[in-house]
């Protein structure tokens, strides 16, 4: 069996059988959650809701389909991991992450990481922000991100934001705000302050969950990478459904939060994630921490 550096000692060892089908079954439901964007690939069609999180997350299918059984995990009869960055092979063949060499090159990083989704994990969710970040983001604009009509028009779009209070607490939604959108916002994000102010109840924070995983590389099971997708696709959905965009036609039924009524789905469903997000931001913080 290999040896790893400290502390990255060997706790389980699986054979080939049993690595080779978690493996498939991976490649398989990644496969599945792709198929959109592989299909639209090269044809000049875009989707204003699954595309975001293969535009604005630089990881490819073909990355998401590689399965690791991250740090600790070897992986008998498995020669052809030593083509693969960061794994260690032996002289019987036995392959697992070599979580130091990583650590070597991404510490700074992975110490980011936890520390950022530890303090994150230790506040309370805000479950009032109703994702007026992105109405602020079309707010008195002429031009749109995405080539969708508004709900309400731009007239309409502009009074509910100034109508609701908005208190974004993430730098990378707040960056897109409109230059008229910004000093409406009671927080004032930065990356220097996203330690300070990123909360669990966020939407983008619960799909940054998927950023991060894959900033962590092979120090992540391939099943919790997968699971972090599934949750920023799924928050994505929401996201989008409760914006200002009219997604009617492409079968998104809205969550109209300029009512009360829809405020309240929202609330719920934003719970929901919340939820979700929390155990899987343990088991990304049990990753980073080894």
């Amino acid at each position: 069996m290999p040896t790893a550096s400290a502390p990255f000692a060997i706790r389980e060892t699986l054979d080939a059988a049993a690595w080779r089908a978690r493996a498939a079954s991976h490649a398989e439901r990644a496969d599945a959650m792709t198929a959109g964007w592989r299909a639209r690939a090269g044809t000049g069609r875009t989707h204003p809701v699954e595309d975001f999180l293969f535009t604005y997350y630089p990881y490819k299918p073909a990355q998401l389909r590689k399965w690791h059984p991250g740090a600790g995990v070897a992986l008998a009869d498995a020669a052809e991991r030593a083509q693969w960055a960061f794994y260690a092979v032996d002289d019987d063949d036995v392959a697992h992450v070599d979580g130091a060499a990583f650590v070597e090159r991404h510490g700074r990083n992975v110490g980011f990481i936890a520390s950022l989704l530890e303090r994150t994990a230790g506040r309370t969710a805000n479950l009032a922000c109703f994702g007026l970040h992105e109405w602020a983001m079309v707010y008195r604009a002429e031009e749109h991100r995405h080539a969708v009509p508004l709900r309400l028009g731009q007239t309409g779009t502009d009074a509910v934001v100034q109508q609701h209070r908005i208190a974004c607490s993430h730098v990378d939604a707040f960056r897109f705000f409109t230059a008229a959108a910004v000093p409406l916002n009671r927080l004032q994000p930065t990356r220097e302050n996203q330690p300070d102010l990123e909360q669990p109840g966020c939407l983008h924070a619960g799909m940054d969950l998927y950023k991060w995983a894959t900033k962590l590389g092979p120090l992540v099971p391939g099943e919790l990478l997968l699971d972090c997708f599934e949750l920023a696709r799924d928050i994505r959905d929401l996201d989008m459904r409760a914006s200002p965009y009219d997604l009617a036609d492409l079968g998104y039924a809205p969550v109209p939060i300029e009512t009360p009524a829809g405020r309240a789905a929202y609330s719920r469903a934003q719970r929901g994630f919340a939820e979700r997000g929390a155990a899987l931001r343990a088991r990304l913080i049990a990753a980073a921490r080894a």
